[in-house]
């Protein structure tokens, strides 16, 4: 029981219970949340999880698609420097997969072992790094549909505006918002 309020359950500035922990013992959140460790480590672990999904179900189907074109007859008929650009492309795609599948078995390994905080904390990495190989992925499998199709000059420059456009997209505004948004974080 809690002496300080009466012996009632803790809360939280909405008012409602909080979980976890002794009366006394102190919440170790320094986030605002007022979350435990353990509770900050699975909000985050779900966060995760929903945005591992949304990147690991494009990457998958790009790279179905790509492991495709090897078998088809225009394939055979491509300059050898396409052909370089499609396997660098296979290869990156190969990559970004495993690198946004990764967590899945992080957290299968360590499930259990009482170390979600740095579970998340390397799932995260291995998300962060998929988010970039992905942006390589996409960008060389643009270039190299671009350049099939069309056999323009100006191909190189369509994909490096569009390579600006992921990475006003993926990096500038969110570390904008964050900028802007929050103070000393």
């Amino acid at each position: 029981m809690d002496e300080r309020n009466g012996g009632a359950t803790p809360k939280d500035e909405q008012g409602e219970k909080r979980r976890g922990g002794d009366a006394g013992e102190p919440r170790t959140g320094t986030d605002g949340r007022g979350e435990t460790e353990e509770e900050r480590a699975d909000r985050r672990w779900q966060e995760l999880l929903q945005e591992i999904r949304v990147a690991q179900t494009g990457v998958q189907i790009l790279l179905g698609f790509l492991l495709t074109v090897v078998f088809t007859p225009l394939f055979h008929g491509l300059e050898q420097t396409d052909k370089t650009i499609y396997l660098v492309t296979v290869i990156l795609g190969s990559l970004a997969t495993g690198a946004l599948i990764g967590p899945v078995s992080v957290h299968r390994i360590v499930s259990g072992r009482r170390i979600k905080p740095q579970a998340v904390v390397w799932a995260s990495r291995l998300t962060f790094t998929g988010i970039l190989l992905l942006l390589a992925t996409l960008t060389a499998a643009l270039f190299l549909v671009l350049r099939v199709a069309t056999h323009d000059p100006y191909v190189p420059w369509l994909v490096s505006a569009v390579l600006v456009w992921y990475l006003v997209c993926w990096f500038a505004l969110p570390l904008w918002v964050r900028a802007r948004h929050t103070s000393g974080n």
